[in-house]
Protein backbone atom coordinates (compact mmCIF):
# COMPACT_ATOMS: atom_id res chain seq x y z
CA UNK A 1 0.00 0.00 0.00
CA UNK A 2 1.55 3.43 -0.77
CA UNK A 3 2.72 5.31 1.91
CA UNK A 4 0.18 8.53 1.17
CA UNK A 5 -2.30 6.42 1.13
CA UNK A 6 -2.12 4.81 4.80
CA UNK A 7 -3.40 6.91 7.61
CA UNK A 8 -1.09 4.42 9.58
CA UNK A 9 1.99 5.99 8.67
CA UNK A 10 2.58 8.93 11.51
CA UNK A 11 3.65 11.84 8.85
CA UNK A 12 -0.09 10.94 7.21
CA UNK A 13 -1.62 10.78 10.46
CA UNK A 14 0.16 13.94 11.97
CA UNK A 15 -0.45 15.97 8.52
CA UNK A 16 -4.79 14.50 8.75
CA UNK A 17 -4.23 16.03 12.54
CA UNK A 18 -2.94 19.36 11.51
CA UNK A 19 -5.58 19.63 8.67
CA UNK A 20 -8.65 19.05 10.88
CA UNK A 21 -8.32 19.10 14.25
CA UNK A 22 -9.10 23.55 14.36
CA UNK A 23 -12.02 22.85 12.94
CA UNK A 24 -13.39 19.47 14.55
CA UNK A 25 -12.71 20.95 17.57
CA UNK A 26 -14.77 23.92 16.39
CA UNK A 27 -17.64 21.64 15.34
CA UNK A 28 -17.36 20.41 18.91
CA UNK A 29 -17.46 22.69 20.80
CA UNK A 30 -20.79 24.41 18.60
CA UNK A 31 -21.99 21.10 20.00
CA UNK A 32 -21.55 21.03 23.19
CA UNK A 33 -20.32 24.72 24.61
CA UNK A 34 -17.54 23.37 26.73
CA UNK A 35 -13.90 24.09 25.42
CA UNK A 36 -12.45 21.42 27.60
CA UNK A 37 -15.07 18.44 26.85
CA UNK A 38 -14.66 19.56 22.78
CA UNK A 39 -10.83 19.15 23.09
CA UNK A 40 -11.44 15.73 25.21
CA UNK A 41 -13.95 14.92 22.64
CA UNK A 42 -11.55 15.77 19.35
CA UNK A 43 -8.87 13.47 21.08
CA UNK A 44 -11.05 10.68 21.65
CA UNK A 45 -12.26 10.41 17.82
CA UNK A 46 -8.42 10.73 16.90
CA UNK A 47 -7.46 7.81 19.18
CA UNK A 48 -10.55 6.12 17.40
CA UNK A 49 -8.95 6.87 14.26
CA UNK A 50 -5.85 5.62 15.20
CA UNK A 51 -7.24 2.46 16.30
CA UNK A 52 -9.06 2.48 13.08
CA UNK A 53 -6.68 3.25 11.25
CA UNK A 54 -6.32 0.43 8.69
CA UNK A 55 -9.78 0.42 7.76
CA UNK A 56 -9.72 4.12 7.06
CA UNK A 57 -7.94 5.80 4.20
CA UNK A 58 -6.98 9.27 4.37
CA UNK A 59 -9.85 10.70 2.06
CA UNK A 60 -12.44 9.38 4.46
CA UNK A 61 -10.42 9.93 7.38
CA UNK A 62 -12.42 13.61 7.59
CA UNK A 63 -15.81 12.26 7.49
CA UNK A 64 -15.08 9.48 9.77
CA UNK A 65 -13.58 12.14 12.52
CA UNK A 66 -16.92 13.87 12.44
CA UNK A 67 -18.98 11.06 12.64
CA UNK A 68 -17.18 9.72 15.39
CA UNK A 69 -16.89 12.96 17.52
CA UNK A 70 -20.40 13.93 16.69
CA UNK A 71 -21.36 10.31 17.70
CA UNK A 72 -19.31 11.09 20.98
CA UNK A 73 -20.84 13.72 22.35
CA UNK A 74 -24.47 12.04 21.55
CA UNK A 75 -23.26 9.32 24.24
CA UNK A 76 -22.42 12.30 26.51
CA UNK A 77 -25.56 13.66 25.86
CA UNK A 78 -27.56 10.20 26.47
CA UNK A 79 -25.74 9.20 29.88
CA UNK A 80 -26.53 13.09 31.24
CA UNK A 81 -29.72 12.71 30.61
CA UNK A 82 -29.76 9.25 32.79
CA UNK A 83 -28.03 10.91 34.94
CA UNK A 84 -30.22 13.49 35.22
CA UNK A 85 -33.63 11.13 35.63
CA UNK A 86 -31.76 9.25 38.09
CA UNK A 87 -30.97 11.86 40.18
CA UNK A 88 -34.33 13.47 39.78
CA UNK A 89 -36.22 10.33 40.33
CA UNK A 90 -34.53 9.89 43.71
CA UNK A 91 -35.09 13.44 45.09
CA UNK A 92 -38.64 13.14 44.74
CA UNK A 93 -38.39 9.60 46.57
CA UNK A 94 -36.23 10.80 49.42
CA UNK A 95 -38.98 12.69 50.38
CA UNK A 96 -41.45 10.10 51.52
CA UNK A 97 -39.22 7.58 52.77
CA UNK A 98 -36.68 7.39 55.66
CA UNK A 99 -33.99 8.81 56.23
CA UNK A 100 -32.16 5.31 56.84
CA UNK A 101 -33.70 3.49 54.09
CA UNK A 102 -33.14 6.97 51.66
CA UNK A 103 -29.21 6.34 52.71
CA UNK A 104 -29.29 2.97 51.94
CA UNK A 105 -31.37 3.31 48.59
CA UNK A 106 -28.59 6.52 48.11
CA UNK A 107 -25.50 3.91 48.42
CA UNK A 108 -27.24 1.26 46.55
CA UNK A 109 -27.66 3.68 43.86
CA UNK A 110 -24.47 4.92 43.35
CA UNK A 111 -22.55 1.29 43.44
CA UNK A 112 -25.43 0.31 40.54
CA UNK A 113 -24.21 3.52 38.72
CA UNK A 114 -20.23 2.39 39.74
CA UNK A 115 -21.37 -1.07 38.17
CA UNK A 116 -23.20 0.39 35.05
CA UNK A 117 -20.08 2.39 34.79
CA UNK A 118 -18.02 -0.81 34.62
CA UNK A 119 -19.99 -2.36 31.35
CA UNK A 120 -18.70 -2.10 28.00
CA UNK A 121 -19.19 1.05 25.82
CA UNK A 122 -21.60 -1.11 23.76
CA UNK A 123 -23.81 -2.82 26.86
CA UNK A 124 -23.83 0.06 28.69
CA UNK A 125 -25.39 1.79 25.65
CA UNK A 126 -27.57 -0.49 24.75
CA UNK A 127 -28.79 -1.59 28.41
CA UNK A 128 -29.59 2.49 28.93
CA UNK A 129 -31.27 2.43 25.70
CA UNK A 130 -33.46 -0.27 26.54
CA UNK A 131 -33.90 0.39 30.57
CA UNK A 132 -33.99 3.81 30.84
CA UNK A 133 -35.20 5.14 27.63
CA UNK A 134 -37.57 2.10 27.45
CA UNK A 135 -36.94 1.68 23.68
CA UNK A 136 -37.48 -1.68 21.85
CA UNK A 137 -34.68 -3.77 20.58
CA UNK A 138 -35.85 -2.90 17.53
CA UNK A 139 -35.16 0.77 17.36
CA UNK A 140 -32.39 0.17 19.56
CA UNK A 141 -30.58 -2.29 16.72
CA UNK A 142 -31.79 0.61 14.20
CA UNK A 143 -29.63 3.40 16.08
CA UNK A 144 -26.66 1.48 16.60
CA UNK A 145 -26.80 -0.03 13.40
CA UNK A 146 -26.66 -3.86 14.07
CA UNK A 147 -29.44 -6.74 14.05
CA UNK A 148 -31.89 -6.80 17.06
CA UNK A 149 -30.75 -10.09 18.00
CA UNK A 150 -27.33 -8.61 18.49
CA UNK A 151 -29.20 -5.47 20.33
CA UNK A 152 -30.81 -8.39 22.64
CA UNK A 153 -27.36 -10.35 23.11
CA UNK A 154 -26.12 -6.83 24.65
CA UNK A 155 -28.62 -6.69 27.17
CA UNK A 156 -28.98 -9.52 27.86
CA UNK A 157 -25.02 -9.74 28.58
CA UNK A 158 -25.04 -6.13 30.25
CA UNK A 159 -27.80 -7.42 32.86
CA UNK A 160 -25.83 -10.67 33.26
CA UNK A 161 -22.82 -8.53 34.23
CA UNK A 162 -25.00 -6.27 36.39
CA UNK A 163 -26.11 -9.46 38.21
CA UNK A 164 -22.52 -10.48 39.11
CA UNK A 165 -21.48 -6.99 40.33
CA UNK A 166 -24.75 -6.80 42.41
CA UNK A 167 -24.49 -10.00 44.01
CA UNK A 168 -21.00 -8.43 45.54
CA UNK A 169 -22.59 -5.39 46.84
Amino acid sequence: MNKENNTCVEGVFDRIYKEISPSLRNFAYFKCGDEDQSNDLVQEAFIKLWDNCKKVPPTKAKSFLYTVTNNLFLNTVAHKKVVFKYAEGVSEKINKQTPQFALEEKEFGERLEAAISNLTEVQRTAFLMSRVEGKKYREIAEILGISEKAAGKRIHDALEELRKSIEKI
